[in-house]
């Protein structure tokens, strides 16, 4: 009944009333104070304390809860990668397995050192196969990268339209890779087409090979 009484006490108090109870307060005994002064007293006491609380405290813990929670996030995401790759690893060792088969069969077309001597008599015999002149025919330097080299040779034939086409698919039909490039074709005498280009071929390293590029490679850093 009494908080009863308190709240229509309440609502019938106006400003006047509400100021002069917040008159001759004594600091020494707030005991003895009216409610509204003590209930102003103690909500200000307590806004206080949460200012000072989050000033001096909460606001660093809100900081450290704040990136907890991002790496708690990048923690899941990484489990759920690792998840997933967990469940995917048998595609993944079977994929692993068709790639290292397919690198193989492409190893195969590259010759060795030994065999570029062969492939090189095979790219002249193709063209003289199909009836062209060859007014050049230069291999360059090679060109060392990871595990293979590249052997770039300038040539020049003359012939047909059609022997010329032929010659091109000749090439391309090789069991070795060879690829033309720079392809620039222009017209010789009696009706035939002189045929420029850059045949680009390939050749695997030997371990020793490899073993002094790596090496030099460390030495050039």
């Amino acid at each position: 009944m009494a908080a009863q009484e308190w709240l229509e006490k309440l609502k019938t108090l106006d400003l006047q009333s509400i100021q002069q109870e917040f008159q001759g307060l004594d600091p020494n005994d707030p005991g003895q104070w009216p409610l509204i002064p003590r209930v102003v007293c103690l909500a200000a006491i307590f806004a206080s304390c949460v200012v000072l609380g989050w000033w001096f405290d909460w606001s660093d813990q809100m900081t450290n809860l704040t990136a907890k929670e991002a790496e708690e996030q990048t923690l899941k995401d990484e489990w759920l990668t690792k998840k997933r790759q967990a469940i995917n690893l048998p595609d993944y060792k079977r994929q692993l397995g068709e790639i290292d088969q397919q690198f193989g069969t492409l190893l195969k077309q590259l010759p060795n050192r030994s065999e570029m001597d062969a492939l090189l008599a095979d790219i002249n015999q193709a063209g003289l196969g199909r009836g062209l002149q060859f007014d050049l025919f230069k291999p360059g330097s090679e060109v060392s990268k990871d595990f293979y080299a590249e052997l770039p040779i300038t040539i020049r034939v003359i012939g047909t339209y059609h022997d010329l086409g032929a010659f091109v698919g000749d090439v391309a039909q090789m069991p070795r890779i060879v690829t033309l490039n720079d392809i620039n074709i222009e017209a010789a005498k009696d009706g035939l087409l002189k045929l420029d280009a850059t045949a680009l071929t390939f050749r695997y390293l030997d371990d020793e090979e490899i073993a002094t590029l790596r090496k030099n490679k460390k030495g050039g850093k």
